[in-house]
């Protein structure tokens, strides 16, 4: 869901929350990611009579949207020495910055480690930020697929630069060209969020719910009884339960129902 008017996704927020107090069907939460407001519901029409609703008891307008997976990139194996020279000569003055690094995959959830390991005095120490600068503008647009970039270490221990043309435009270049270079060569991979999931189901549609996880991907963790119903605890790829709730809805007539939250990121196969 996305706040036609710039600024107001917490009052949307709010008055959804309002909304989900009358109708349970209704599920909100909000991205940690993207920041996005995810809505669900029991379907299309459903979502639709729910933003109605909204403009007219609180007077908040806005999109719906479908929901993006957030997939994210990173590397599988390290590399060394990795050399890009950024060089440009036009009329009056040119642009030069060379950048040496060595880039190697972290422990799941680490996020980004930028080092400076620069000896002597190739490059100038006020450089170094704009290095850094170029390389977090490249891991946020991704490099191979458009996704974000997680768990690298970059370590930056050497390069070259010019007492006329060298610039922090030019290091930010060299920077990013330097870790796509790099990347390329490091065994890029694709991650995707995979959810945790408790599906509650009466016992007769069980044999559906579980063949229906297992063509998703999941990896069914445990079930338990309560009472005529059946509680399946799973792992599943968000990208193939982002309509959970119509499949869900079609396989039990309407009689079950599942909760749903982020788990973990793995590679995807």
């Amino acid at each position: 869901v996305e706040a036609k008017v710039k600024g107001s996704e917490d009052k949307v927020f709010g008055s959804l929350a309002k909304l989900l107090e009358e109708d349970p069907t209704l599920r909100l939460e909000r991205d940690q990611s993207t920041s996005e407001i995810i809505l669900s519901g029991t379907g299309q029409i459903h979502l639709e009579t729910t933003c109605e609703k909204l403009n007219r008891k609180f007077g908040v307008e806005v999109n719906l949207n479908p929901v993006k997976v957030p997939y994210r990139e990173t590397i599988k194996k390290p590399v060394q020495k990795v050399i890009y020279r950024h060089k440009k000569q036009t009329g009056g003055r040119g642009q030069f910055a060379e950048v040496h690094f060595d880039v190697s995959p972290q422990e799941k959830g680490t996020g980004f480690e930028f080092e400076e390991a620069l000896t002597g005095m190739n490059v100038p120490r006020n450089f170094v930020p704009a290095v850094e600068k170029g390389l977090n503008e490249a891991l946020q647009s991704g490099i191979f697929a458009g996704y974000p970039i997680v768990d690298i270490k970059v370590r930056f221990f050497d390069g070259k630069s010019h007492d006329v043309d060298s610039s922090e435009m030019a290091f930010k270049i060299a920077a990013r060209m330097c870790l796509k270079k790099a990347i390329q060569e490091a065994n890029p991979i694709l991650l995707e969020p995979i959810m945790k999931m408790e599906i509650t189901i009466p016992e007769e549609v069980m044999g559906d719910v579980m063949g229906d996880l297992n063509g998703k991907r999941g990896r069914v963790l445990g079930m338990d009884s309560q009472g005529r119903n059946q509680v399946i605890k799973a792992q599943v790829p968000m990208a193939e339960v982002l309509q959970y709730a119509l499949d869900l809805n079609s396989m039990t007539g309407g009689r079950g129902s599942f909760q749903m939250e982020f788990s973990h990121y793995e590679e995807v196969p």
